[in-house]
């Protein structure tokens, strides 16, 4: 009864969007107060709706309600609870659930704190969200319904798939969705602000804060599934440019961009098109990005729900959305420009230069990711785009980024300070030295490594960046500056674990029986043996190994090799000794003798500063959001 519970709840969802998606939009036309008040109403009794939805089929993975063909397939008696409450997203149906419960939470959210705005606006913008939360309703009813039935109903369900059993894919997707549908707001916000006739200062501060939180969630989403694929998928890197990946990185790079350009449009007046164009664009590509994960079109080890039937469905909805949205743009986008001077080199030049930086990576990245599946529909064979094409692209681009934001420091609204400026190159000198005692501690833990220049000038630019942005906001008790340093700060430190962990991580495979060691990077790996262990849904060889450094015992890792027997998967579970200085990583592979596997050894230096810096960047974002509602 439960699931019937959920179900009639979506259709009462279905019906709210449908209302609040054309009533306000009358009430505006008639100037009926009544009719415009719906908007709030309608967006609460829709969130409602919703929550009760995925509670109750949250409820029948707890209860093992096989009966439920969604739940039959994406879990099992034997699942430990927390993971069953995570199998409700873990699937196809589930997951386009969550996405319109996260929107619904938006709507929600907006409605509440769109109390102090324009009341037309307001509404405008809680009637686009209702259209938007119609489309997602009707794809779920007909489409993607998680509460279908099956009769006779199996004794028992197919299990999780064993990749997404674990800790970091409970909170992956929901913060990930969270910051997907987040830019549904600023989306609605700025077609309310066209549709009205106007884009002015109040606007850009109105959309700053919703747009400051969907990326901090975002970025938080990608951060936790960047460590997920480290230490789970046991290939021991972090990033692979996957489809999947550059799905999230795509509005990623785009609302960080949105981010710089809304602070113009509100301080000076001007970037307005760019303001539009960004807030389109940025929930566009999260809809794509759910149409990459969920349709099947291109071949991912993140698109754990692969169904080609629903690809067109979701693809249309991106398709209508953008067409809409760009329809809206071309025709009501009738903005007067103000006349505004700036300097060459001054924050509004770095600004403009942030913009095409962003839209070029975004470009760059949706044709890596789509030119391959292009070129195999148009019949001209099949083509890969891997990380060599990415790399060429970003290195430079990271180049530009990290000196506009040593540039960043001393600009300022039409000019720039060139005193100051000379005054930063001096942060230069100790970025340098700190930078050449790093390589040389780096190279010295291992006699393979070798110098890399490009590395030497990106770590140098970084603590370039770094120490000049602490250095230049520490003492400033503004909470906006400190979101800034914190941001920018954390941008640099992501730019060291990156450079650091690929160009100076060492690795080699082995053969080892027990009692036998291998040395790597100064650090001796002892195998000791292995043995067998039951867990709840699967059974493991655990392997023990012993590490040591200078003949000084450090740790002791279990690196294990699992098998799943309802889903009659193996998965490799690695044995991983983390440092702010570097990661020891040991993936367990093929047993080859009695008590004799194969072995991949790594060492990653500075990996953990890629989320660390990843960190820095959402509370800064966080910090920045109750700047700006401080100020209001």
């Amino acid at each position: 009864m439960i699931p019937e519970l959920g179900f009639i709840a979506l259709l009462f969802a279905t019906f709210s969007a449908l209302l609040l998606s054309i009533l306000p939009h009358i009430g505006i036309q008639k100037r009926a107060t009544v009719w415009i008040s719906s908007a709030w109403h309608f967006s609460y009794l829709l969130g409602i709706f919703t929550c009760i939805s995925i509670a109750c089929l949250a409820y029948a993975f707890a209860v093992d309600d096989f009966s439920v063909e969604y739940v039959a397939a994406h879990s099992n008696s034997q699942l430990p609870t927390f993971f069953k409450i995570a199998a409700t997203w873990g699937g196809h149906e589930g997951s386009m659930l969550f996405w319109l419960f996260a929107l619904s939470l938006w709507v929600m959210l907006f409605a509440w704190a769109s109390r102090k705005i324009d009341p037309i606006i307001a509404a405008r913008s809680l009637g686009i969200l209702g259209l938007i939360c119609l489309g997602f309703c009707l794809f779920i009813l007909f489409l993607s319904n998680p509460f279908i039935r099956i009769f006779p109903h199996p004794l028992e369900g197919r299990d999780l798939n064993p990749m997404l059993q674990d800790v970091g894919l409970i909170f992956h997707p929901p913060l990930l969705y969270l910051g997907y549908v987040g830019f549904a707001v600023n989306l609605a916000l700025t077609l309310a602000a066209l549709l009205s006739g106007h884009l002015d200062a109040a606007i850009a501060r109105w959309i700053r804060p919703w747009v400051l939180v969907s990326w901090l969630f975002l970025t938080l989403g990608i951060a936790l599934g960047s460590w997920w694929a480290y230490y789970e998928l046991g290939w021991g890197g972090w990033w692979f440019w996957d489809p999947v990946e550059n799905a999230s990185l795509m509005p990623w790079l785009l609302g960080l961009g949105l981010l710089h350009t809304l602070a113009a449009t509100e301080q000076r007046g001007i970037f307005n098109y760019w303001t539009i164009l960004f807030s389109i664009f940025a929930f566009a590509f999260s809809v794509l990005g759910t149409f990459i994960v969920r349709s099947g079109a291109l071949t991912s080890v993140h698109a754990f729900a692969i169904d080609t039937s629903r690809g067109g469905a979701l693809l249309f909805l991106f398709f209508i959305l953008l067409v809409a949205a760009l329809s809206i743009f071309a025709f009501k986008a009738n903005i007067v420009s103000r006349k505004v001077h700036f300097t060459f080199l001054s924050k509004e030049s770095l600004i403009l230069l942030v913009n095409i930086l962003f839209t070029v990576a975004t470009a760059s990245v949706f044709l890596g990711t789509f030119y391959p599946m292009l070129f195999t529909t148009l019949g001209w064979g099949s083509i890969s785009v891997g990380p060599p094409y990415f790399n060429s692209i970003f290195m430079p681009l990271i180049v530009v980024v990290l000196c506009g934001m040593i540039i960043a420091l001393v600009a300022r609204w039409k000019k720039i300070d060139p005193l100051l400026l000379r005054k930063r190159l001096i942060f230069l000198v100790p970025a340098l030295l700190l930078s050449g005692v790093i390589h040389y501690f780096v190279l010295k833990q291992g006699s393979t490594l070798r110098f890399h220049l490009v590395a030497f000038a990106l770590l140098t630019l970084s603590l370039w960046v770094l120490i000049a942005t602490l250095w230049c906001n520490w003492f400033k008790l503004n909470v906006k500056a400190w979101g800034m340093m914190l941001a920018h700060a954390g941008v640099a430190v992501t730019v060291i674990g990156a450079v650091m962990s690929s160009y100076y991580g060492s690795e080699i495979g082995v053969r080892l029986k027990p009692n036998e060691s291998e040395t790597l990077s100064g650090y001796e790996f002892r195998y000791l043996g292995f043995k067998n262990e039951l867990g709840p849904n699967f059974t493991s060889e655990k392997a023990h190994f012993e590490i040591y450094k200078n003949q000084q015992f450090l740790t002791a890792l279990f690196p294990e090799r699992r098998h799943y027997d309802v889903r009659t998967m193996n998965m490799s579970e690695v044995g991983l000794q983390w440092g702010w200085f570097g990661d020891l990583y040991i993936v367990m592979g093929d047993k080859v003798g009695v008590s004799e596997f194969t072995f991949r050894l790594h060492y990653k230096p500075f990996v953990r500063w890629l989320w660390f810096g990843s960190l820095m960047m959402a509370i800064g974002a966080l910090l920045a959001a109750l700047g700006l509602r401080k100020v209001k």
